[in-house]
C-alpha cells in the first residue's frame, strides 16, 4: 500500500494532487481545516478510485491539534511514502509600512511554522522506514521579490531555505526532498489574498492564461514517479505569459 499525506487537500493544488495520486492507486491522508469539504473530497475519491482515505481536520498553524490528529492515526497509516506540504496562503498586498500584523502572523504561521510542524512528525515516520519523499510547495515568490509582496515573499524564501536544509538533514535516511515553485496558478489563492473579493481576485488573471491546479499536480506526480536513484531538487513552473513574478504579458 502506497500512501500520500497532503495538506490543504480540499481545494486547488492540494485537491488536484489528491485526485491524481488516488488515480495512481495511492491511499491518502487528507489534512485540511474545512471538515465538510474534507469529507466530500474523501468520499468522492474513495468511490471513484476504490482507494482508502483518512481525514485529519486540523489547521497546520495549531501544533497541538495537528499533532493529535496525525499521531492518533493507526500505525499502518504512518507508513507515508509521500508528503505534500501544500497548505499555504497569502494575505493582503500592501507595502511594508501599511501591512496588517495579523496578516503577517497568518502567513508566517501557515507557510513556515505549519510546514515545519507537519514535517517534524512525518519525517520521523519516514526515518524509521529509511525512505520517503517530501514535496514542499513554494512559489516564484520564494525565488524573487515583487512589489508589495514583502512578507509573503519572505515566507516563501524561508520555504526555499528549508528545502535545502531538509535535503541535507534527511540525506542519511534515504529521504528525497523536492521544491515545487509555481508562478501564477488560478485557484482560491487570490480570493484568499484579497479576503473574498472575487472581482479583485479575477483581475489578477485577466488577459492571460494562468496555470491551473492540475498542471502543478502533474508536475508533482512526475517528480514522485522518477526512479529511486533520481531526485528532482527544484522545479520552477510558470505560465507562458509570465516571465518573472511581476513581468506578465496580457492580451
Amino acid at each position: 500500500m502506497k500512501t500520500a499525506l497532503i495538506t490543504g487537500a480540499t481545494s486547488g493544488i492540494g485537491e488536484a494532487c489528491a485526485d491524481l495520486f488516488a488515480a495512481q492507486g495511492y491511499h491518502l491522508i487528507l489534512v485540511a481545516r474545512r471538515e465538510h469539504l474534507l469529507k466530500d473530497v474523501a468520499k468522492r475519491l474513495e468511490e471513484k478510485y476504490a482507494i482508502e482515505t483518512k481525514t485529519v481536520v486540523a489547521d497546520v498553524r495549531i501544533h497541538d491539534d495537528l499533532s493529535y490528529g496525525l499521531e492518533t492515526l493507526p500505525a499502518q497509516w504512518k507508513q507515508v511514502d509521500v508528503l505534500i506540504n501544500n497548505a499555504g496562503l497569502s494575505q493582503g498586498l500592501d507595502p511594508i509600512d501599511k501591512g496588517n500584523v495579523t496578516d503577517w502572523d497568518t502567513m508566517i504561521d501557515t507557510n513556515v511554522k505549519g510546514l515545519l510542524y507537519v514535517t517534524k512528525i512525518v519525517s520521523n515516520w519516514m526515518i524509521s522506514r529509511k525512505s520517503g519523499h517530501i514535496i514542499n510547495i513554494g512559489s516564484i515568490a520564494g525565488q524573487e521579490v515583487y512589489p508589495n509582496g514583502n512578507v509573503y515573499c519572505a515566507t516563501k524564501h524561508a520555504v526555499d531555505a528549508l528545502n535545502k536544509g531538509m535535503r541535507i538533514d534527511l540525506l542519511p535516511h534515504g529521504i528525497k526532498v523536492t521544491a515545487i515553485n509555481p508562478g501564477m496558478v488560478e485557484t482560491e489563492f487570490s480570493k484568499v489574498r484579497f479576503k473574498g473579493d472575487e472581482g479583485r481576485a479575477k483581475k489578477v488573471y485577466d488577459g492571460l492564461e494562468p496555470l491551473v491546479a492540475n498542471d502543478i499536480a502533474e508536475a508533482i506526480w512526475f517528480v514522485v514517479s522518477r526512479p529511486a536513484h533520481v531526485n528532482i531538487n527544484d522545479m520552477l513552473i510558470m505560465p507562458t505569459a509570465q516571465a518573472t513574478g511581476a513581468i506578465i504579458k496580457r492580451n
